[in-house]
């Protein structure tokens, strides 16, 4: 071979290896970045040219399919009661993606996880077309429901779990939306989508206020600080006096901590204090605290950290740095402290489960087309804030709130049912000029324990002020909730 021609040979060999190193560094270096690729539509198509699988609640889909025409997407998403199941299921749209359980296990309902490598082998070999996977959650439709139509058009949210697995029972949050109204990629699906952001409708519909809004907590905050104190050995008998002056001056300052109405706070005995929600005695208690213990009890309930079960939910906050002053606001759930639904409800759950915190989950397994099961989830203890004499301390405590003359969380009573509770109207806005959040935590106890917490907050613009109370608005909604749990 002549020098000219071996120059164009070795040429061309080197064209052909740089082509065979590109195609490689596409296929496996830049693989996972092109198929995650927003404007791959390729990836799109795919995702809906199957059907995918349900969300189950109950033994029941609460999402389904349906074909569509006119368009290179095969398949799209139907929801039963989408509203009522939107904070759940989340939504799976043609052109806006996925979100909750929808996006979280999007591998797993469209038949693309390696879970499910063996079943889509059988179904090349047989010739089926490649199915998705079902989720079953661990929802219970009839608390679902109650706590849906007990918001009713308020604006809040419901969180109900199990205490003694964690499991989650209900997840409600007002106002909804419906994700089959904009599953596809038509003009109308973008109308009903543009429609239901922020920016055009201040209610946020899409938000999920039960694990992503943080609200102040208020009074429900204090059994958080009385499990602090328990541990704390700050206080022992919850039935003794403590030594609490009405008002309190926040340390360090000239301000007094006053309470709301003649009640009788001065020198109160935890139990009293907690039925009638005594700002001075649970201020006083978080400061003699402190904030590093304040601090440990809080985070024991899951406080400054972000919760997946398996959808995020957003970190509740009690701050790590803090003047003494501003840990006795923070002790009654004020000042920077907030909280998630899911937190107070975990909140209540730990005490229920006599000082045992579980872990919360909503995807009880995950299941082939095939119908076998891939994926279980296993209850698994998450923390122990309190021993399980606190607790039962504790539990007394939020016993006579609802029991007791003169408490306030006397909405929330169960016939022939062991209820414990606490109340919080948590004021919020600029100098606490915005209508107070009502709060309601609550769990219910039978011979069997404790099957069902709640926690729930409304936040109802409609309201007269003087109407908003924990007590008022949110305790009925808890007990509907846990009246739908226990088949009473």
């Amino acid at each position: 071979m002549n020098k000219p021609l071996r120059r164009v040979a070795v040429f061309c060999g080197l064209l052909v290896l740089a082509l065979l190193v590109r195609v490689n560094y596409v296929q496996y270096v830049e693989a996972g970045q092109l198929s995650s690729d927003p404007h791959n539509r390729r990836v799109a198509i795919n995702q809906f040219a199957q059907p995918r699988g349900d969300i189950i609640v109950d033994g029941k889909a609460v999402t389904g399919h349906t074909t569509t025409t006119g368009s290179d997407f095969k398949y799209k998403q139907t929801f039963t009661d989408g509203p009522m199941w939107a904070p759940v299921t989340g939504y799976a749209s043609q052109a806006y993606s996925t979100s909750m359980l929808e996006g979280v296990e999007d591998k797993f309902l469209t038949g693309d996880d390696d879970r499910l490598f063996f079943n889509r082998t059988v179904d090349l070999l047989t010739g089926k077309q490649k199915q998705g996977g079902n989720v079953v959650t661990t929802l219970n439709a009839k608390a679902q429901a109650a706590a849906y139509n007990g918001l009713g058009k308020k604006k809040g949210a419901v969180v109900a779990l199990d205490p003694r697995t964690g499991a989650i029972l209900a997840m409600a949050s007002t106002p909804s939306y419906d994700p089959g109204s904009f599953a596809g990629n038509s003009l109308t699906d973008e109308k009903n989508w543009n429609a239901l952001q922020a920016k055009n409708d201040p209610d946020d519909p899409t938000l999920n206020r039960a694990l992503r809004q943080t609200y102040p907590p208020g009074s429900t905050f204090k059994l958080v600080t009385a499990a602090a104190a328990l541990q704390d050995g700050k206080v022992s008998d919850v039935n003794a006096a403590t030594n609490s002056p009405d008002p309190y001056i926040l340390p360090g300052t000239t301000t007094p901590l006053n309470n709301e109405g003649d009640i009788p706070c001065k020198n109160a005995t935890l139990t009293t204090a907690l039925k009638y929600s005594c700002n001075t005695v649970f201020g006083k208690l978080g400061a003699d605290v402190g904030l590093d213990a304040m601090n440990k009890e809080a985070a024991l309930f899951g406080f400054n950290k972000e919760q997946f079960v398996p959808v995020r939910s957003a970190a509740s906050n009690f701050d790590t740095k803090m003047s003494p002053d501003q840990v006795a606001q923070s002790s009654i759930g004020q000042f920077d402290t907030t909280a998630t639904p899911l937190q107070m409800a975990m909140v209540a759950s730990a005490i229920a489960n006599d000082g045992k915190l579980m872990q919360p989950y909503e995807v009880d397994k995950l299941v082939a087309p095939n119908l076998s099961t891939i994926a279980q989830t296993s209850p698994k203890e998450m923390s122990q804030p309190l021993s399980e004499e606190n607790a039962k301390k504790l539990q007394s405590m939020m016993e006579a709130v609802v029991n007791s003359p003169g408490g306030t969380g006397g909405n929330a009573k169960i016939s022939g049912v062991t209820v414990g509770g606490k109340t919080g109207t948590a004021q919020h806005g600029l100098n606490n000029k915005g209508l107070p959040y009502a709060w309601f935590v609550s769990y219910a106890k039978t011979d069997q324990g404790s099957p069902v917490a709640v926690a729930v907050v409304v936040e109802d613009a409609s309201a007269n002020r003087g109407d908003i109370s924990g007590g008022g608005f949110a305790a009925p909604i808890a007990k509907s909730v846990m009246e739908a749990v226990l088949d009473k």
